[in-house]
Protein backbone atom coordinates (compact mmCIF):
# COMPACT_ATOMS: atom_id res chain seq x y z
CA UNK A 1 0.00 0.00 0.00
CA UNK A 2 1.22 3.30 -1.06
CA UNK A 3 0.41 6.91 -1.11
CA UNK A 4 -1.08 6.83 -4.62
CA UNK A 5 -3.17 3.65 -4.29
CA UNK A 6 -4.47 4.89 -0.92
CA UNK A 7 -5.54 8.24 -2.85
CA UNK A 8 -6.69 5.75 -5.81
CA UNK A 9 -9.32 4.02 -3.75
CA UNK A 10 -10.74 7.14 -2.04
CA UNK A 11 -11.26 8.60 -6.17
CA UNK A 12 -13.03 5.72 -6.97
CA UNK A 13 -14.55 4.61 -4.30
CA UNK A 14 -16.69 8.13 -2.78
CA UNK A 15 -16.87 8.61 -6.67
CA UNK A 16 -18.77 5.30 -7.64
CA UNK A 17 -20.99 5.93 -4.29
CA UNK A 18 -22.10 9.43 -5.41
CA UNK A 19 -22.76 8.24 -9.03
CA UNK A 20 -24.94 5.33 -7.39
CA UNK A 21 -26.96 8.08 -5.07
CA UNK A 22 -27.31 10.24 -8.24
CA UNK A 23 -28.83 7.29 -10.24
CA UNK A 24 -31.02 6.26 -7.54
CA UNK A 25 -32.35 9.70 -7.32
CA UNK A 26 -32.87 9.65 -11.11
CA UNK A 27 -34.38 6.40 -11.50
CA UNK A 28 -36.12 6.26 -8.38
CA UNK A 29 -38.83 8.95 -8.31
CA UNK A 30 -39.78 7.69 -4.60
CA UNK A 31 -36.33 8.63 -3.31
CA UNK A 32 -36.39 12.23 -2.39
CA UNK A 33 -34.04 14.11 -3.73
CA UNK A 34 -32.91 15.67 -0.52
CA UNK A 35 -32.01 12.43 0.70
CA UNK A 36 -29.59 11.74 -2.44
CA UNK A 37 -27.93 14.95 -2.06
CA UNK A 38 -27.58 14.95 1.72
CA UNK A 39 -25.83 11.19 1.16
CA UNK A 40 -23.60 12.56 -1.43
CA UNK A 41 -22.55 15.91 0.40
CA UNK A 42 -22.02 13.16 3.38
CA UNK A 43 -19.28 11.58 0.76
CA UNK A 44 -17.63 14.63 0.16
CA UNK A 45 -17.37 15.12 3.08
CA UNK A 46 -15.63 11.96 3.77
CA UNK A 47 -13.61 12.67 0.67
CA UNK A 48 -11.61 15.48 1.94
CA UNK A 49 -11.13 14.19 5.55
CA UNK A 50 -9.53 11.05 4.30
CA UNK A 51 -7.51 12.86 1.47
CA UNK A 52 -6.39 14.90 4.41
CA UNK A 53 -5.35 12.42 6.58
CA UNK A 54 -3.41 11.02 3.70
CA UNK A 55 -0.38 13.31 4.50
CA UNK A 56 -0.09 13.13 7.82
CA UNK A 57 1.37 9.92 8.37
CA UNK A 58 2.21 8.86 11.93
CA UNK A 59 4.53 5.79 12.18
CA UNK A 60 5.14 3.35 9.90
CA UNK A 61 3.50 4.50 6.56
CA UNK A 62 2.02 0.85 5.71
CA UNK A 63 0.07 0.40 8.96
CA UNK A 64 -1.27 3.85 8.73
CA UNK A 65 -2.55 3.38 5.46
CA UNK A 66 -3.77 0.10 5.83
CA UNK A 67 -6.33 1.59 9.15
CA UNK A 68 -6.83 4.64 6.61
CA UNK A 69 -8.10 1.88 3.67
CA UNK A 70 -10.03 0.45 6.66
CA UNK A 71 -11.44 3.77 7.96
CA UNK A 72 -12.47 4.34 3.87
CA UNK A 73 -14.12 1.10 3.55
CA UNK A 74 -16.32 0.80 7.06
CA UNK A 75 -17.20 4.77 6.63
CA UNK A 76 -18.30 4.16 2.67
CA UNK A 77 -20.24 0.76 3.37
CA UNK A 78 -21.99 2.79 6.36
CA UNK A 79 -23.26 5.49 3.39
CA UNK A 80 -24.25 2.63 1.01
CA UNK A 81 -26.19 1.74 3.95
CA UNK A 82 -27.89 4.69 4.54
CA UNK A 83 -28.99 4.91 0.57
CA UNK A 84 -30.26 1.31 1.24
CA UNK A 85 -32.22 2.35 3.98
CA UNK A 86 -33.56 5.21 2.18
CA UNK A 87 -34.44 2.98 -0.86
CA UNK A 88 -36.59 0.70 1.27
CA UNK A 89 -38.53 3.00 3.07
CA UNK A 90 -39.42 4.57 -0.22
Amino acid sequence: MNLRDIKKDIDYILSAFIEDCSVVAAVNSKVSEEKATALCEEAVDLYNELRDKVGKVEGSAKEYYNNLRKELLEKSDALYEKLSEAIKKA
